[in-house]
């Protein structure tokens, strides 16, 4: 679909790139010529990433608490210390499905400090600098489609995912004048093509159903959306936040709604397959 060399010479951040999505896009980047650097807070996960794309291209691993401001800020320097970075990709998440009031406040906090304030002060950080050597740049963020519908049961996800798409339109107005640009990539369900038989939304099954196109998206095509927006010949897009979900959105909003229906026992069984930390962050 692109040209060899279509990313050479650029130098691009993917947080959260050691596994699923993060790892697809980055495998991508490397293959297309650039340079990548992932983060993530787990040692051996980016261990394990390393192994598996140093062999494509240039890819340095960071281990990184995105919650951590100054922690974000320090790692950020180190990177650009090998070089000015032309992109990043906000991929940092901490998803669960679990009913709202089981949700305690710690539960919430580390979902929106991973999700938005990891994101925001990766933004921030990529940003200044930009700003400070008068270079063009480009953020490109993972979000929603409920951060415009809102959805049941992932709440603190939804108001964090819409509050990152608010950002990423603000800032693409605040910034296009100094030339960088922002957009963000709406996902809907796809295939863990990491672990098999889970799913990258988290949480008990997801049924394609409600999808006009019947399937679950590939990583590689996430990955295609992902690599067109970040290339030079598209920057003049800046502010937006595309769907890739087979028409889900659309169709039904693209939501958890239908859990509605689930028993208590249903819900002790989802909690058992979700996201590692979410029993420990629910009351």
């Amino acid at each position: 679909m692109f040209k060899a060399d279509l990313l050479k010479n650029k130098r691009i951040i993917v947080t959260s790139g050691g596994t699923g999505i993060g790892k697809a896009m980055a495998r991508q980047f490397l293959e297309l010529g650039a340079e990548v650097a992932i983060t993530d807070n787990n040692p051996e996960i980016l261990e394990k990433a390393a192994q598996a794309l140093a062999s494509i291209g240039p890819v340095s691993t960071f281990v990184l608490d995105i919650s951590s401001a100054t922690e974000v800020d320090r790692v950020i320097g180190e990177i650009w210390s090998g070089g000015s970075v032309h992109a990043l990709v906000n991929n940092a998440d901490e998803p669960f499905v679990s009913r709202t009031e089981e949700l305690s406040p710690t539960g919430f906090d580390e979902i929106a400090n991973n999700a938005l304030h990891g994101t925001f002060y990766a933004t921030n950080a990529v940003g200044r600098r930009w700003i400070a050597e008068g270079s063009k740049g480009s953020v490109l963020s993972i979000v929603a489609t409920w951060a415009w519908t809102g959805s049941p049961y992932v709440t603190a996800s939804a108001m964090s995912k819409a509050a990152i798409a608010s950002m990423t339109q603000g800032l693409a107005v605040e910034w296009g004048p100094k030339g960088i640009r922002l957009n963000a990539i709406a996902p809907g369900v796809f295939l863990n093509e990491d672990v098999s038989g889970s799913n990258q939304n988290g949480g008990g099954p997801l049924e394609t159903d409600s999808t006009p196109l019947r399937r679950k998206g590939r990583y590689s095509e996430l990955a295609n959306l992902a690599t067109f927006l970040l290339a030079d010949g598209c920057d003049y897009v800046t502010g937006e936040v595309i769907a890739i979900d087979g028409g889900q959105w659309l169709n039904g909003a693209g939501t958890f709604a239908r859990y509605a229906s689930l028993s208590s026992e249903d819900w002790k069984s989802i909690r058992s397959q979700s996201w590692k930390g979410a029993d420990k962050k629910s009351t």
